[in-house]
């Protein structure tokens, strides 16, 4: 089988990777800023660095898309 599926990201779309962190594993000046929560989602590019932290997941993909790029969740 062959045959494209056009809703799956392709090699040219704008790609970026959705990942959840435990705020006890960032950095102690970040942790600071996000206070009251056990975990927040990051969004990476496909070159692994890290282009915004957000607490919420569905927040996350909707910051991805809102600038035009395609999110992917990262497990």
């Amino acid at each position: 089988m062959n045959t494209p599926f056009k809703a799956l990201p392709t090699g040219n779309d704008r790609i970026v990777y959705v990942r959840e962190i435990a705020v006890d594993d960032l950095p102690e000046g970040v942790r600071d800023q996000v206070s009251g929560h056990e975990v927040v989602y990051a969004i990476h590019g496909t070159d692994g660095r890290t282009l915004a932290v957000v607490a919420d997941r569905k927040l996350a993909f909707h910051l991805a898309r809102e600038h035009d790029f395609t999110p992917v969740s990262v497990h």
